[in-house]
């Protein structure tokens, strides 16, 4: 197996892509599985990981790449949502038979892709992740390999209910769009990081008051980390954030996801099961 990695987003260390590589040579010695990195994913261009125009062509490429297995997002930050637009239309068939995995800034992309039919899309672990341990990267890999339900979020296993996965603001703010994916009947899963409380309150405004969250089977809270100070203090936790608005808008408040930016981010595949 080929997996190719490609940068949508943020810049991207060439030191980071070789501890990724190391890894893989470590773990998987025998070569069975290969990741392989665009060349432009170590490009550079202010914020990001190269401009926009290098980030989609490589994107195009290693997706229509009969070669490559699957894609394999390097990072998040910023940055997919410039370059959607433009790749969406390029991708043949040959792309739609991959799996695509990533989360945080990667969502934009999953989301169109998700929206265009593409029926291997999940959020979880990126490559830069694989870094961090072990079980991170065989969750992600083995997810990459065959869809394997030992990656899967927990509850996935006891809900037959379509599903998806976002970082809050990735969602909220591509809600309206052309990349907002119709997620009638499904349970959607959120995190976050680095936030203050009364932006996640804020969100959560704008999020639930969108038509295309009104029919979605419900709401699930994964980790919101790292929280960034409120002064004053915001006075509610996040999940009594979230259970505020479900409660106010009728939306389902299902509990908590084990999805986050950490190393325990499990996968969540889009879609039914």
């Amino acid at each position: 197996m080929k997996i190719g990695i490609v940068n949508a987003s943020s810049r991207f260390s060439r030191e980071r892509g070789e501890a990724v590589e190391a890894w893989f040579a470590t773990n998987v010695p025998d070569g069975s599985v290969k990741v392989v990195f665009h060349p432009a994913s170590f490009g550079k261009h202010g914020h990001f990981g190269g401009d926009d125009a290098s980030r989609a062509r490589a994107f195009v490429e290693f997706a229509n790449d009969p070669r490559l297995d699957a894609i394999w997002f390097a990072r998040g930050g910023y940055g997919s949502c410039r370059i959607a637009e433009a790749v969406l239309p390029q991708l043949t068939e040959t792309a739609r038979k991959k799996r695509y995995l990533g989360y945080s800034d990667a969502g934009s992309l999953l989301a169109g892709l998700y929206r265009a039919g593409f029926p291997h899309v999940a959020h979880g672990p990126m490559a830069s992740d694989a870094v961090r341990r072990d079980a991170t990267a065989w969750r992600a890999l083995n997810w990459l390999k065959t869809g394997d339900p030992a990656s899967w979020e927990p509850s996935l296993h006891d809900d037959p209910r379509p599903a998806a996965a976002f970082n809050l603001t990735i969602l909220d703010q591509l809600m309206g769009t052309y990349l907002e994916p119709d997620l009638s009947g499904h349970v959607v899963m959120l995190e976050e990081v680095s936030e203050a409380l009364y932006r996640v309150d804020r969100m959560m405004f704008h999020l639930t008051a969108q038509p295309g969250m009104r029919n979605v089977a419900g709401i699930r809270l994964g980790r919101v980390s790292d929280i960034t100070p409120n002064d004053p203090e915001f006075g509610l936790s996040p999940e009594q954030i979230v259970r505020y608005w479900c409660q106010r808008t009728g939306i389902p408040f299902l509990g908590s996801a084990d999805i986050g930016h950490d190393g325990d981010n499990k996968v969540v595949p889009f879609g039914p099961r």
